[in-house]
């Protein structure tokens, strides 16, 4: 069973890669003079959505690895660096709100895109699900632990998405774009724990 301090990290993990909060300027941008209904049915498809992708990815993302002879480990390393690449680009680049925001078009449903994918359900998330729900390490109680955490920080990213313009208020877009630069950091730190780990492994 997952411990108070892995239930944390793993918590922590997903937060940084998932940004809820990140995507709330996303969510205003995308759902800007639309009725108060068909926001909350955008946030809730959105949600929902990423959930799905995600989900699909801790079911049988290590199963695709396995059947293309990838070794878990090699996966493990590889998908640090990505998530280390990824944090860089949350701290040096374009933050998130300022960069998906870019990415809005003229689209009917963008509770698919750019809100569940790839705002909430982002490549780095599919990784970190990956590598947190890795077979040979953890038990399926542990997956579904970790599985129900990632469902609360997506629940947490609808909650937020729905008190939207109330958090823009406060923090601003600019409030959004620190916040997003710190969880960078964050996952930084965290995706070179992960590197470390797997090269520590391989050499054993």
């Amino acid at each position: 069973m997952l411990s108070l301090s892995e239930s944390l990290t793993t918590f922590v993990l997903l937060w940084a890669v998932i940004d809820p909060i990140g995507t709330v300027p996303v969510f205003i941008s995308a759902t800007q003079g639309r009725p108060e209904t068909e926001r909350k049915r955008i946030a809730f498809v959105a949600a929902v959505t990423a959930a799905g992708i995600l989900l699909f990815f801790i079911i049988v993302g290590e199963i695709m690895l396995r059947a293309m002879g990838v070794p878990i480990l090699a996966f493990q390393i590889a998908g640090g660096i990505i998530l280390f690449l990824f944090a860089l680009t949350m701290i040096f680049g374009e933050s998130k709100p300022e960069g998906e925001k870019k990415e809005l078009r003229s689209t009917s449903d963008v509770a698919v895109f750019p809100l569940a994918t790839p705002s909430l359900a982002s490549p780095g998330a599919m990784m970190a699900v990956v590598l947190l729900t890795e077979n040979s390490t953890n038990s399926i109680f542990n997956q579904m632990i970790s599985s129900v955490i990632m469902l609360s920080v997506l629940a947490a990213s609808y909650l937020l998405m729905l008190a939207a313009g109330f958090i823009s208020r406060i923090i601003g877009d600019g409030g959004a774009s620190i916040v997003s630069r710190v969880m960078g950091l964050i996952l930084a730190s965290i995706a070179t724990t992960n590197v470390l780990e797997g090269v520590k492994q391989y050499f054993q």
